[in-house]
């Protein structure tokens, strides 16, 4: 599992920091590397009721994203992220 500390961009107000995000993908070796963090290049999706709908593609080596998500009850923000840690 990888955790990485997130960052919320809602127009005007500029960045301010989010919750962390976790993400933790165990079925697929060739995906996650001894590390734990997804490989550079990989997307991951999700769409729920209570999350919203999201979808981050990691760079530099897995240790960041930076996308557009829109999560539940709100519009679409800017969201970014950096490994923990």
């Amino acid at each position: 599992m990888a955790t990485y500390n997130t960052e919320i961009h809602t127009g005007g107000g500029g960045w301010q920091q989010d919750e962390p995000l976790s993400v933790s993908i165990s079925t697929r070796g060739d995906v996650v590397p001894g590390n734990g963090r997804p490989a550079e290049g990989t997307t991951v999706t999700w769409s729920s009721p209570n999350a919203g709908n999201g979808s981050v593609t990691f760079f530099d080596d897995g240790t960041r994203f930076e996308v557009t998500a829109q999560f539940s009850g709100e519009g679409p923000v800017g969201y970014r992220g950096t490994l923990a840690g």
